[in-house]
């Protein structure tokens, strides 16, 4: 599953936790996300069913992630679709995450 984005939902830590509904991964993702992140959570704060599920549950950024608003909105599948692309708010978390760039330019070449 790869987000709106380009993140890889189906290889973020959070994802696989609730998804084997494994309480260890979740604590070791609490530990990943204070050290990273420097986040405050616990571990029933870890529980995410990816970016593109509606209804769903997403973890605290994913929740009111303006880049997933927006596709929503538009109803697309992805950023990679979108012919405003790229826009103020991807080029930002890009240069965040570089990985989720990556995974965006393969998008947009499918």
């Amino acid at each position: 599953m790869i987000a709106y984005c380009g993140l890889v939902c189906s290889n973020c830590s959070t994802f696989l936790a609730t998804q084997n509904d494994d309480d260890d991964a979740r604590e070791r993702t609490v530990a990943l996300y204070a050290q990273k992140f420097g986040l405050d959570l616990q571990k029933e704060d870890i529980n995410c069913d990816g970016c593109l599920t509606v209804g769903g549950r997403q973890i605290g950024y994913c929740r009111v992630c303006q880049i997933r608003q927006c596709c929503l909105d538009r109803g697309l599948e992805h950023c990679a679709v979108c012919p405003e692309q790229p826009c103020e708010k991807l080029v930002r978390f890009h240069e965040f995450s570089p990985e989720a760039k990556a995974s965006f330019e393969a998008l947009k070449e499918v």
